[in-house]
């Protein structure tokens, strides 16, 4: 199956990403996703992938205290009040998607009422602004996957499938069984995988074929599934200051290209 080829728009550090969107253009990527929380910014990204033939297929949300929504008080108004304007921002520029986290870190917070409760919220407020939330799978198994019966009729509630974090942070879970059809978003990247041992933070952001990730079982899977999306790095040059920009993107897009051909 034929799919979009993209990478996230600041991949390379500290460059401009309006300016960068022309170099991952010219190294013959079809779309793109950003983590700019400036709307001026983002609907500037926006113009110039219409000028380019490009797509940006998914916003970011924040997620700097996502644990907080599951906890009693007022702490999780900054991380509610940061999805909204995300989505705020897809809404206002055309971007139809915003994936967003639901809890951090190997020792989150269980489900609570009060945690659905303000997701629920969340998920009315980008539904009425006809704006699709893709959450997406990190290292709790049990609050992502009842959010995938949760909110299994609700028309902009999908999901984003990272295969590095399922490689290292759940490496015994398929995601893409439990997503199924409603998955609308990759972020690919490789690791090293982890040991039985959840410390630490094994999700090492590598571009592909750095680390031990099974892109060709992941292939097949999206393949069984029939996802057409498209398949997106999410990397950065930061681990390769030996390469120029060109060198950087063109290697990126060799290896996705790669990737899609399994």
């Amino acid at each position: 199956m034929k799919r979009k080829l993209g990478i996230l728009s600041e991949c390379l550090v500290g460059e401009d990403p309006t300016k960068t969107l022309e170099k991952i253009k010219k190294a013959g990527f079809d779309c793109f996703f950003t983590g700019t929380q400036d709307q001026e910014k983002a609907a500037e990204l926006v113009a110039k992938a219409k000028e380019l033939d490009m797509t940006c297929d998914f916003i970011h949300a924040p997620y700097k205290g996502i644990n907080n929504m599951w906890l009693a008080g007022m702490n999780y108004l900054n991380i509610m009040n940061g999805m909204k304007h995300t989505v705020d921002i897809a809404a206002a520029t055309g971007i139809p998607i915003v994936i967003a986290h639901v809890s951090s870190g190997w020792d989150a917070p269980e489900i609570t009422e009060l945690g659905l409760a303000r997701f629920d919220e969340l998920v009315l407020y980008a539904t009425e602004r006809k704006v699709v939330i893709a959450f997406e799978n990190l290292r709790k198994v049990g609050n992502l996957a009842y959010f995938a019966d949760r909110y299994e009729n609700m028309e902009y509630v999908r999901f984003c499938y990272d295969c590095g974090h399922e490689h290292c942070y759940t490496k015994y879970v398929t995601w893409m069984d439990i997503f199924r059809q409603k998955m609308v978003a990759t972020h690919i990247h490789d690791n090293h995988g982890r040991g039985e041992e959840k410390v630490g933070d094994p999700d090492e952001h590598l571009l592909p074929f750095e680390g031990n990730m099974d892109y060709e079982r992941m292939i097949h899977k999206l393949d069984e599934y029939e996802f057409d999306g498209a398949l997106v790095l999410e990397v950065t040059n930061r681990r390769h200051p030996e390469w120029t920009h060109e060198e950087f993107l063109a290697t990126c897009y060799e290896r996705i290209k790669k990737i899609s051909e399994m």
